[in-house]
């Protein structure tokens, strides 16, 4: 559904993201995990067009997004929802949501929609009147989320959706994901709770200094040593290495 051969790509002339390759198979959820400044963003940002890649090919469902406008990507049902949900404070939850449909003319799968993201989030709809600078962390996030449902998606791009989050706003957002993939919606997860993020991944991709240096399923991921002493908070020796149990 969605390929990216040896792309690179950077800022001011530094490479940001070098020879990266992956996959995200259609009905998926693929996660991305990495420390502070691996390049998962830029590989999102890279792949909805905001930053052009300067080597390799994006593909989605066979077609070239390679030189493509942020826009245009949208229009072909390709998602980003950015970290820290960026909803537009001075607007109610309901003309976020209708914000996010400008590129749908007809008004009335504007409101098949509008009804969608209501059923999925019941929260939305008891907050519709009200500002969203109002509301919570966890229900800003939400509101994200029914933005991006809004355009139609085939594929998400979901970044660091738990940032900053209680841990029971956490599962939510967790939860929430796996109802997109139970709604048929294809998800690209970049989250730093690595974690919750293999557990809820068919598979996953490990990314360092702008490389991606281990895949797998979320299972292999979640029981490999290096990903545990790495991500996941299992004990280091002096040395750095894992600590055998």
């Amino acid at each position: 559904m969605l390929v990216l051969e040896n792309v690179s790509a950077g800022y001011d002339g530094a490479l940001a993201l070098r020879g990266v390759c992956l996959e995200v198979r259609a009905g998926e959820v693929v996660a991305m995990i990495g420390a502070n400044g691996a390049g998962k963003s830029t590989t999102l940002r890279t792949i909805c067009g905001l930053l052009p890649a300067s080597a390799g090919s994006i593909t989605f469902e066979g077609r070239s997004l390679v030189g493509l406008t942020a826009d245009r990507i949208v229009a072909l049902n390709l998602v980003h929802v950015p970290e820290g949900r960026r909803v537009f404070p001075e607007l109610t939850v309901e003309e976020n949501l209708r914000v996010a449909a400008y590129l749908v003319r007809e008004r009335a799968r504007i409101r098949r929609s509008l009804d969608e993201v209501y059923r999925r989030f019941p929260v939305l709809r008891e907050r519709r009147s009200q500002h969203a600078g109002t509301l919570s962390g966890g229900e800003q996030q939400m509101l994200a989320f029914g933005r991006a449902l809004m355009t139609g998606p085939k594929l998400l791009m979901l970044d660091e959706p738990s940032l900053g989050l209680a841990p029971r706003l956490v599962e939510q957002v967790m939860q929430a994901v796996e109802m997109f993939r139970d709604a048929g919606i294809t998800v690209l997860l970049v989250e730093q709770n690595a974690n919750l993020a293999l557990r809820i991944a068919d598979r996953g991709y490990v990314m360092e200094t702008g490389v991606i240096v281990m895949q797998g399923t979320g299972a292999q991921l979640l029981a490999d040593e290096y990903v545990r002493a790495s991500y996941l908070g299992a004990q280091r020796q002096k040395d750095g290495s894992p600590v055998q149990k």
